[in-house]
Order: structure tokens, then sequence, then C-alpha cells
């Protein structure tokens, strides 16, 4: 069976979309619930390497803890922003998913399509309504 990880947020819609079509394939991924269980630096690291983004690019914008941070600054380092992700978890952007094929930020959750590593076999519903 096909091992896949997602960093997930059950608050969040697109996070569960992604869930959802991730089990639509018939793959049951390892959950992680990643503002209960933050990813430590070397896996954060790691992701970002793999998933090619900066910083600055995981980082949400529209939380309380970037401005309680002082991460608007355009002198905030990457190691500074990596250090207020791990501080406050809510600061990463998800779901974060990692299959065979690589690690992706899923958003929107169509993205995840592009790392399936099978192929979605019928149309899936997400949550608004909207056909994929």
């Amino acid at each position: 069976m096909e091992k896949i990880r997602i960093y997930h947020n059950p608050n969040c819609g697109t996070s569960r979309n992604v869930l959802a079509i991730i089990r639509h394939c018939g793959i049951e991924p390892e959950i992680i619930y990643y503002l209960k269980t933050p990813p430590s630096r070397m896996e954060l690291d790691e992701l970002l390497l793999e998933m090619k983004l900066s910083a600055r690019e995981l980082l949400r914008t529209d939380v309380p803890a970037y401005e309680k941070f002082n991460l608007e600054s355009s002198s905030v380092t990457d190691e500074e922003m990596i250090d207020a992700m791990i501080q406050d978890p809510i600061l990463i952007n998800r779901p974060i998913v990692v299959t065979s094929k690589g690690a992706k930020l899923c958003r929107p959750c169509e993205e995840i399509l592009t790392i399936l590593p099978v192929k979605m076999e019928k149309d899936f519903v997400k949550e608004d309504g909207q056909i994929i």
C-alpha cells in the first residue's frame, strides 16, 4: 500500500478536501495534526527543501501570530520565520502532503492530483459542491 503523509488542520476546508480526495482514491494516509504535533526544525527544513519553497512561501499571513512575530518585515530571515512557525504552528500553511512523488503544499486542493501515486478513477465532489 502506498504511503502518504498529510499535515492536516481539520478546521480548514482545503485540508479536509485534500484528505477526502486521498481517501477517495483508496488510500488511508498518515495524518499529522500539525497544530497539536508541530514538525521539528529538521522536519520543516526537509519539507521546505522537498517542496522547493522558501519559509516565506509557506507562511500564513492572515493570522494574528504573523503580526505578533513581526514577520511582515522584509528583514526577517528564513531561520526566524521557521522559528516562529515552530513556536506557533498556526503560521504553517496547509495542507502539506508527502507521497512517493514528492511533497507539496496542496493549495488549492486540486494540487494533490499532481503528486498522488494513483489516478483518481471517478469524480470527486468538494465540500462546496464543485466537482473535480
